[in-house]
């Protein structure tokens, strides 16, 4: 059916609660901390005719912002990662009976470990 009011809205407007979302991976940073980052950036973008020096000074320290947010928050999920799958170490010792259920553990974690893998190569 055609909806005449979701074919007027512009490309890329954001979509109500109700409408369904494709899943996807979930994003490296939070929106707060990419935000920050995006407005340091347009500042630099901004202010570059008045003051080029300043600007390329501000657009770096955005960039060395984002970086190390994003290297910390790499390792965080590493970290998340890495117990999820050392746990299962441990409770496959003390229950042998269990291995079916730490394997599918496992694979989870393995493909959780190419989504984000994948994701950095494609940067």
């Amino acid at each position: 059916m055609y909806d005449q009011t979701r074919a007027q809205q512009p490309a890329g407007q954001n979509r109500t609660p109700t409408e369904r979302r494709t899943p996807g991976p979930e994003p490296l940073l939070p929106p707060a901390e990419r935000e920050q980052v995006l407005q340091r950036l347009r500042h630099a973008l901004n202010t570059f005719a008045d003051t080029p020096r300043d600007a390329l000074a501000e657009a770096e320290s955005a960039y060395d912002e984002a970086t190390a947010q994003l290297v910390s928050a790499l390792a965080a999920r590493r970290d998340l990662l890495r117990a999820a799958w050392a746990d299962q170490d441990t409770a496959a010792a003390a229950d042998p009976a269990d291995l079916t259920s730490q394997s599918d553990e496992l694979r989870h974690a393995l493909r959780q470990y190419r989504e984000i893998t994948q994701r950095l190569l494609q940067l």
